[in-house]
């Protein structure tokens, strides 16, 4: 009887997946958009493990091909949503900090320190991630935050506690522990190469949240993004949104140009404003925290991540204990953008000033070694 009926879920299974791939997969005149019920129908098939690899690759290539709508987006991520743990700390408010789970590879990230940091400044927040996922592969939080000596291995309950201990108030979840199947597909993810919906939809998945609200920090590149993250965000219950154009879609904003940040708060609409660096008193000759030339591979590509991930690990404890330079001025940066954005602070340079001080007392650097 058992037997049976998994035959059954499996049949029904590959079922709505097939009919979710003709409709998408059909070329550039006649393919068609699926609704929010088709796409997590389909993502739950997937994540069941019950589905073909090759037609669960097919699915997502066909929706990149033909592009995802927001109904599509949301589908997907409701599947994700239906299959994993998600966790209420102990605290009102937190902020998730979403970078992209595909890493950096054009310099060293500061935002794995940025929970910290927040924290310090009686702010609770959490990162998420994983190890290494396509299209980059590059340098994610898992990995710069295991080159510091934290235990990037906590159960979402575990990380959600640490949240509520006033002397740590910020953690690291991975999504092997908060949604195994998702992290299932990484090597499928590999195959496809390129991006598709999961790349989109998977930092917004709040594995974590607030008892009251949760506050959604990530970034992006194409102008096209702000508004589909905003949507998402909304969807999936982020009470407020800061969404910034941040040097490989990460969160900090390039330390050199002019930035621009979208937002919203109480799940309203978006808007936008402009940041100048020079503004905060931030003065760097390059974009971002620069990868050593003995640590770049040819063509500017990054030859060893894990030992970039050491590199930017050493970079940030040096930040945290208030030495200056492109990691401080990064923190300092995304910081004083997040506290102004909650309305702890009535201007981003009264914001800053509050983020070095945190980071020059030591303030930063005890919340950091309290919660390894």
């Amino acid at each position: 009887m058992v037997s049976d009926m998994n035959a059954i879920i499996d049949t029904e299974a590959q079922l709505t997946l097939r009919s979710c791939i003709q409709k998408v997969a059909t070329g550039p005149e006649y393919s068609k958009d699926l609704s929010f019920d088709e796409a997590r129908a389909a993502m739950c098939s997937i994540l069941s493990g019950n589905a073909d690899p090759v037609q669960a690759a097919v699915f997502f290539i066909g929706l990149r091909m033909k592009r995802e709508t927001d109904a599509e987006n949301k589908g997907v991520l409701q599947g994700i949503i239906d299959t994993m743990t998600r966790v209420e700390a102990p605290v009102d408010e937190l902020v998730d900090v979403a970078d992209p789970y595909d890493g950096f590879t054009h310099g060293l990230p500061a935002s794995p320190f940025l929970p910290a940091v927040l924290a310090a400044c009686g702010v609770p927040a959490i990162s998420h991630g994983l190890e290494a996922v396509g299209p980059k592969f590059g340098v994610t939080h898992r990995k710069v935050l295991r080159c510091a000596g934290v235990n990037v291995d906590l159960t979402p309950t575990e990380a959600a506690l640490r949240l509520g201990m006033p002397e740590i108030g910020w953690a690291y979840v991975d999504q092997r522990q908060f949604c195994a199947p998702l992290h299932d597909l990484v090597g499928l993810r590999q195959r496809i190469v390129k991006r598709q919906v999961l790349t989109t939809v998977e930092t917004l998945v709040r594995p974590v949240c607030g008892r009251v609200k949760t506050h959604l920090l990530t970034g992006y590149v194409h102008k096209a993004y702000p508004p589909v993250y905003a949507e998402l965000g909304r969807y999936a219950g982020f009470d407020s949104a800061l969404i910034v154009r941040g040097v490989e879609g990460g969160v900090t904003p390039t330390l050199q140009q002019p930035g621009k940040v979208f937002y919203y708060h109480d799940k309203g609409a978006e808007q936008f404003f402009e940041v100048q660096p020079e503004a905060l008193g931030i003065h760097q000759s390059s974009r971002a925290v620069p990868i050593p030339k003995a640590a770049a591979g040819q063509d500017d590509t990054v030859a060893d991540t894990d030992a970039l991930a050491q590199l930017a690990a050493e970079a940030g404890l040096a930040a945290l204990k208030g030495q200056q330079g492109p990691t401080y001025d990064s923190l300092v940066y995304t910081g004083a953008l997040t506290l102004t954005h909650l309305q702890r602070y009535a201007s981003l340079q009264a914001a800053a000033d509050a983020v070095r001080g945190i980071l020059n007392s030591g303030a930063a650097l005890a919340h950091f070694q309290a919660g390894r």
